[in-house]
């Protein structure tokens, strides 16, 4: 049965589409279509955002919920925003993981319509410049991917409360060159671990 939300320690996960812009060649989606053995995240149709939001249940049980599963949530931006707005009435934190491609998947900036609605965003860097980048995440939109990310992450400095990017840890990622972008933009940094087998994000 597919899972739309799915539980990692006290933060609950909501699945919402696999849809994605990358193509990552270290992404557990290539690898199997459970997550941690145990939930079904390839989906056979994309939820509405009512049946996400009936699927959470209490929110109150957790210390945040977080839009991250195995595709792009930004590809849905209107049922982000309308889960999240329900989130925030109850005064739910809210965080989103992203590939930071939300604004060239709508040919606009998009941020300023999450200001208020989230808590947090992890922006995925994932390399040290373009041609790392386009090697390794094979973007959709090419050469641009990479420049839009950090313009997206500028952006999200203005609107979101924390911001921060994140790179997998593969050889191929020079990661001292990486935070020295997260450092420049004055963002959070983080290596999240990639373990071949049961990859945890």
């Amino acid at each position: 049965m597919r899972s739309i939300t799915y539980q990692i320690g006290n933060s609950l996960y909501l699945n919402i589409t696999n849809r994605c812009t990358s193509k990552c060649t270290f992404c557990i989606r290539y690898k199997t279509k459970l997550f941690d053995s145990e939930h079904e995240l390839w989906l056979k149709e994309e939820p509405a955002a009512k049946e996400v939001i009936e699927a959470i249940g209490d929110p109150a049980k957790y210390k945040e919920v977080v839009f991250c599963g195995y595709g792009e949530p930004l590809v849905r931006l209107d049922a982000v925003k309308e889960i999240s707005k329900w989130l925030k009435v109850k005064g739910i934190r809210v965080r989103i993981d992203t590939n930071g491609h939300g604004n060239l998947i709508h040919k606009r900036n998009m941020v300023p319509e999450l200001e208020g609605l989230v808590d947090s965003i992890s922006i995925s860097l994932n390399a040290q410049n373009k041609k790392i980048y386009n090697e390794i995440c094979r973007p959709d939109f090419g050469e641009k991917a990479f420049d839009a990310i950090i313009e997206f992450a500028k952006e999200c400095k203005k609107y979101i409360p924390e911001v921060e990017l994140t790179v997998v840890g593969i050889p191929q990622i020079d990661i001292k060159a990486a935070k020295k972008i997260a450092d420049e933009l004055g963002v959070s940094f983080r290596i999240r671990t990639y373990y071949e087998q049961d990859y945890v994000r």
